[in-house]
Parts: structure tokens; C-alpha cells; sequence
């Protein structure tokens, strides 16, 4: 195998060479009347709702917000004064948040490619982390995440927030306890119906006066603007998640929270081997991604799989995505909706729990952020959590690019195969560094 980098190395002296743990940490800690200081840096659809949980979960005060383009920024300001944050100030360089010694804390919602150098950054600034999934793009990002987090002793969430839902809960007790029987084989699925135009194939243009494509593409390629690989739009979420430069398609948006529920099931366990297969068969628009990919992983105790089709709506286990636990004596499929376990034999009743009391996610995430804030223990999703199931995703990816099937080797935090090592490594544009 090739010789491990100087960041892989610091990485592996800082975790010990093995997994790490959730135990506790030393910190700052906030008193239980103490206000928590938070900005949002990236306020589009997903940032926004962000302010909106934020705002329900007491202790927080809601003091900036931050976007590159101007609408998204008037937009959140006005959220979080109807929320009763009167003294919000709008920011459109993230450095001045993490320059700000008053703020606490950050909740980062901007497209995929700038997760790592944000969430590194505010650990280093001193700031705790709510970070959104994918964590990463690149698997040496991921690595350096779980080295600033630990270095600087932060509390950082990851944004795979169903870890925090009744049902993906009680889904998890059911696998740990032997009613499914010895579990051999796990589907992760989605399937929905795109139009064959897709998202359309405008040309590249000038930005809108009011965005900073500049800031906005940061370590990023240069680029020209293209509505596409920008994509803010009032009835969908942003369509930049389907260009390479900046994210990984559905693969790391969907499949993310999809196969995070098989690694908490396992407790983390990630896969040993990666083969994957993807193209573009019917979508015509200029994004880049995949509209069907299937992919196979071998864990240590059993085989997953991924499934993604994009162009076609069939339903499985009664539904059009989830992730589903095949064992011995039954198979139990989760999803938002709730969660029902087929039971082995002719003419045996499935078992449905859909109760809707279960189903809250995204409050009992952000309220689990601020009680870690305050005791300084990991987080329900802890970053080396978000992290392994990104990389799981962003493997998948990088295989079926190159046409590899990929070895991981856990302990060493990298893949066995040399000709894959340069697809593991962050590539930015000057003058965007990753450090430490």
C-alpha cells in the first residue's frame, strides 16, 4: 500500500489507531442559564428550517446569520426576528462569524463542498458545530474533521439527524435484540419518477448581482456561473448536489441518512468491501451525477446494498425509499414514515408502528446538540459518526467513477488500493487550504 500521508498519520497518532469512542470530553461548559450564541452560516432551504428548530430548542440565542446570496440572507434575518431574535445581524463573509469571539456556536448549512473547511475552521475558532451531512466530499476532509473536533476538544452534530427519530430508535433496539434473527443481508433504496428533461440545460451566464459566485464556489473549481450548479429555486432543494465540484448526487444526499441507520444499527461498523455501478440512462439535463446506481457492500458480519432509481417509482416493502434489515426470522424496514417488520412464514401479518408521536427528528437533534453543548459529552450523531457514513457514500462514489472495487481498512482509516488514493484527497483552489 502506498505510504500514508502526514495528515493520515497526525490523524491516526490523534485517534489512537482505532475507532474512537463517545466518551467524555473537556470543554467549556455552559451553565444551564447561560445562553448559547449561534449563527447560521448558509441560510437557503435546509439552513433555514435550521433557524426555525434552533428557535424552539431553549438556551439558544440566535444572534447572525450568513449567505452568499442576498435574498436567502433578508430572508433569514426576517425568520429569526419573527422568532423573537430581534438583534440578528445579516453577515455575507462566513470569516466574520468565526472571527466573532461572542459566538458560541454554528450551524453550517452551505453546499457540500464547503462542510469540511467551515466546520474545521469554527473548531479552531472555538466554536461548537452543527454541521450538515454530507460531511464531507473527499474522505481525507472527513479525516481532518475528526482531528480539528478532537484537537480542539468541540462538541460537532453531524446533520444525519434520523439517529434522533422514534422510529430509526426503536428500529435499532429491535436489530440489537435478536427478534429479527442473525441479520445476513441490508437494502438501503429510493426510487422516484424524474422527468426525462430533468433539470434542463441552461447555458452558463452572469450571476445574479445580489450572489457572490466567487465566495459561493470557494474551494471549488472556477467556474462559470451555470443556474444548474448554483440551483436555488422556491420549490426544490438546490440542484449543485449533481455536479462532482460540489457534492455527490443522490448518492451522498439520500444514501447518507439511508445506510447511517445500517452503521448505527452496528455500531458503527463500516464496510470492508465497496463495489459500485452508475450512469446517466434516461435524465438529458446537464447535471453530472447518476439517475441509477446500484451498489454492493460487504460489511464484517453481512452484505448491504444501495439502490437508486431516479427514473423509476416502484415501491419496495410498500414504500419508495428506506432501509431495510433481512435476518434469520424476520425483515424490518424503516423509514420517516415508521417502520414494519415482515415476519417469516405464509400468511403472517406484517407488524406496523407508524405512530406519529415517534416521528419528530429534527427538534430532539438540535435539543441533543445543546444538552452536549452544555455537558461536553459527544452527540447523538458525533462527527466521526457523520463522517464513517459519508465515507461509506463517497467510496460508493469514487468506485463507480473509476471502476474499482475498493478494500477498506478501518484501522488505517484508507483503502487498500493504491490507484485509488489520489480520489481520497482534497483538491481546493488557491488560496483555500485545509489545516489543522
Amino acid at each position: 500500500m502506498a505510504t500514508e500521508s502526514a495528515d493520515r498519520r497526525a490523524f491516526l497518532k490523534l485517534a489512537g489507531g482505532a475507532a474512537l469512542t463517545s466518551s467524555l470530553f473537556t470543554g467549556n461548559l455552559k451553565g444551564a442559564n447561560d445562553k448559547v450564541n449561534i449563527a447560521f452560516i448558509g441560510v437557503g432551504r435546509m439552513g433555514s428550517g435550521n433557524i426555525g428548530y434552533c428557535a424552539n430548542v431553549p438556551g439558544f440565542e440566535i444572534v447572525a446569520v450568513c449567505d452568499v446570496y442576498q435574498p436567502a440572507l433578508d430572508a433569514a434575518v426576517e425568520r429569526a426576528r419573527k422568532g423573537g431574535f430581534a438583534g440578528v445581524k445579516a453577515v455575507r463573509d462566513f470569516r466574520e462569524i468565526l472571527a466573532d469571539k461572542s459566538v458560541d456556536a454554528v450551524c453550517i448549512a452551505a453546499p457540500d463542498h464547503w462542510h469540511a473547511y467551515m466546520a474545521v475552521e469554527a473548531c479552531k475558532a472555538g466554536k461548537d458545530v452543527w454541521v450538515e451531512k454530507p460531511a464531507c466530499v473527499y474522505v481525507e476532509e472527513g479525516l481532518k474533521m475528526i482531528q480539528a473536533a478532537r484537537k480542539f476538544e468541540r462538541v460537532v452534530q453531524g446533520g444525519t439527524m434520523q439517529r434522533s427519530g422514534g422510529f430509526f430508535r426503536k428500529a435499532r433496539e429491535i436489530v440489537k435484540s435478536g427478534e429479527l434473527g442473525d441479520i445476513t443481508f441490508c437494502r438501503t433504496f429510493q426510487a422516484d419518477a424524474t422527468k426525462k428533461e430533468g433539470w434542463g440545460n441552461p447555458p452558463d451566464s452572469d450571476p445574479p448581482r445580489t450572489l457572490d459566485w466567487d465566495l459561493w464556489l470557494g474551494p471549488a473549481p472556477a467556474r462559470p456561473f451555470n443556474s444548474n450548479r448554483w440551483g436555488v429555486a422556491s420549490d426544490h432543494y438546490s440542484t449543485f448536489r449533481y455536479f462532482w465540484d460540489y457534492a455527490g448526487g443522490n448518492m451522498t444526499d439520500w444514501g447518507v441518512h439511508l445506510l447511517d441507520i445500517v452503521q448505527f444499527a452496528f455500531d458503527e461498523a463500516m464496510p470492508i468491501g465497496i463495489s459500485a455501478q452508475g450512469g446517466k440512462f434516461y435524465v438529458s439535463d446537464n447535471t453530472e451525477t447518476p439517475d441509477t446506481m446500484q451498489v454492493t457492500y460487504r460489511y464484517p458480519g453481512f452484505i448491504g446494498a444501495y439502490e437508486s432509481r431516479t427514473a423509476n417509482a416502484f415501491p419496495m416493502y410498500n414504500s419508495g425509499y428506506g432501509t431495510a434489515f433481512h435476518g434469520t426470522k424476520a425483515t424490518l424496514m424503516v423509514n420517516r414514515a415508521g417502520y414494519t417488520i415482515f415476519k417469516h412464514g405464509r400468511g403472517a401479518t406484517p407488524v406496523v408502528e407508524n405512530n406519529p408521536t415517534l416521528a419528530d427528528m429534527n427538534l430532539p437533534h438540535w435539543r441533543n446538540f445543546m444538552e452536549c453543548i452544555r455537558s461536553r459529552q459527544h452527540p447523538t450523531s458525533d462527527i466521526e459518526n457523520c463522517v464513517r457514513s459519508t465515507l461509506t457514500c463517497v467510496l460508493a462514489n469514487i468506485s463507480m467513477r473509476h471502476g474499482l472495487m475498493l478494500t477498506w481498512d478501518d484501522r488505517a482509516m484508507t483503502v487498500q488500493q493504491p490507484e485509488a488514493l489520489p480520489y481520497l484527497e482534497a483538491r481546493y483552489r488557491a488560496p483555500w487550504k485545509l489545516e489543522v
